[in-house]
């Protein structure tokens, strides 16, 4: 693991090592509060938490900067817990373990936490460094990103006094963003009365594994499968032609990560076990030849499990299945001027159901309010009709682009200084804090920008070493070329 200490630059990497050794999944921000806040006191850095988590360390302009533009140094300090079925780790207790595969670092059968760990590992640096030129500098490190934007939500206005963000949590080297989708959560739940079981009926578990997953606005366009969909395909037919009846589901686990896994128990007449296996099988081959090119081997299995005594009623179960079944997910929309980007989509993110109540969450993104309503509103009229009571939370608004804007200017020259190349500007289709943050505090200067990463918020997650570096050389070279006042 420790070989990372040995990469360049090494006060990027010695930090985001420190960071991956303080368990730090979205929910569980004490131990990484902490550590930041006593690493900005050792600096004898004024640090503090506001009162929504968030932490900002103020670090003075360099001798003679003291003229420029104060900037906000952003990024969040949460990361997605995903792990592989056969991983045993306990994301509040255990460190993550990395390892260097060529080019890229990944962690053990986990979640890396490069998205944000290495956002935060540079500011850190920032932070700590006595001879780079600055102005003056606020790190602003926001919590519970990656299941709401907590956060980002919760920033008063006067916290930070900065006119310039620069937010590390994009993740393509040489791409600067200036625009970002909006987002709402759809939560649709249903509750019912379970019925018995024909005691002669046999319980058996799907298990749906082997996908790849990832980020539902970074990867939403790759064309992987989802584990909820490709399961309702599965489930739909075993109910027609088999007499299955539904006892539970259990598919995804994170609003914004596209889900990698699904298990569900049937009960079944006694005799019917061996055309659920075959269906199970039937269906594993039709995935992989479908999803082949882009997917892991995906794996359906069934096993026999403990007698089940309730079900799901009929009526109940037929509505959720084909509200699982019709549920858009996916692209819904390219934006029309620039082709190559998704303005709009959706996640079927999590979807649960036992012991009486059934739930299911998708996360709706769009750049475009308009599409944005769209979008929900047909979310919500297909599980309306399904029975199912349709909820919003969490609704932010998309980050409008400045094409005008002082420090994209500034940006873009140093980027073509330092490489030769002209950096690409873009607007992105995941959300980010920046949206949030900007309609808080109109009137700031923002770019995102940040290294390589692939497939964040899956096991996959990996990070491009030598992106760091370049990443890492950029920052310091933005930062010295600041606007003035």
């Amino acid at each position: 693991m420790k070989q990372i200490l040995d990469l360049s630059p090494k006060c990027v990497w010695g930090n985001f090592h420190k960071l991956n050794q303080i368990p730090r999944p979205s929910g569980f921000m004490g131990p990484i509060s902490k550590f930041l806040v006593s690493f900005g006191e050792n600096l004898g850095l004024e640090s503090l938490i506001d009162k929504t988590g968030n932490v900002i360390i103020r670090k003075p302009a360099t001798p003679g900067m003291e003229n420029r533009k104060g900037v906000i140094l952003q990024s969040h300090m949460d990361m997605v817990p995903q792990k592989n079925n056969d991983v045993e780790h306990d994301f509040e207790k255990d460190p993550i373990q990395t390892v260097i595969d060529g080019d890229w670092l990944k962690a053990k059968g986990t979640t890396l936490g490069a998205d944000n760990g290495l956002g935060v590992a540079a500011i850190m640096a920032v932070l700590e460094d006595k001879e780079m030129p600055h102005g003056p500098i606020e790190a602003l490190f926001t919590t519970d990103e990656e299941t709401g934007m907590f956060g980002a939500f919760g920033l008063e206005p006067d916290e930070t006094k900065g006119e310039i963000l620069l937010n590390l949590d994009s993740e393509d080297e040489g791409e600067l963003y200036i625009g970002c989708a909006g987002g709402v959560d759809v939560t649709a739940s249903i509750e019912y009365k379970p019925e018995a079981t024909e005691e002669e009926d046999v319980s058996l578990k799907l298990t749906l594994k082997g996908l790849r997953g990832g980020h539902s606005g970074m990867e939403i366009n790759s064309g992987r499968a989802n584990a909820n969909k490709l399961m309702v395909r599965m489930i739909r037919e075993a109910i027609a032609t088999y007499e299955a009846r539904l006892v539970s589901w259990v598919g995804g686990n994170m609003r914004n990560a596209i889900p990698r896994e699904c298990e569900v128990v049937l009960s079944v007449p006694a005799g019917n076990e061996q055309e659920i296996i075959d269906l199970a099988a039937y269906c594993e081959n039709l995935f992989n030849e479908e999803f082949g090119s882009i997917e892991t081997p995906i794996s359906l299995t069934v096993s026999t499990v403990a007698h089940a005594a309730q079900q799901v009623p009929a009526e109940i179960q037929d509505n959720f299945v084909d509200a699982v079944f019709a549920c858009q997910n996916g692209v819904t929309r390219m934006i029309p001027t620039i082709p190559d980007t998704v303005e709009t989509s959706s996640n079927l993110a999590i979807v649960e159901l036992a012991d009486g109540k059934g739930s299911v969450q998708i996360l709706a993104r769009s750049s475009s309010e308009s599409m944005k309503e769209y979008l929900s509103t047909s979310l919500e009229s297909c599980f309306s009709m399904a029975g199912f009571k349709v909820e919003f939370s969490g609704s932010y608004s998309g980050w409008d682009p400045n094409v005008e804007s002082p420090i994209l200017a500034a940006m873009k020259k140093s980027y073509e200084d330092q490489f030769g190349t002209e950096p690409a500007v873009k607007v992105i289709h995941a959300g980010l804090e920046c949206g949030i943050i900007g309609a808080n505090k109109p009137g700031l200067d923002m770019i995102s920008f940040g290294p390589t990463l692939r497939s964040p918020h899956s096991p996959d997650e990996r990070a491009n070493i030598p992106s760091v570096t370049r990443f890492w050389e950029f920052l310091v070279a933005t930062l010295a070329q600041t606007p003035t006042k």
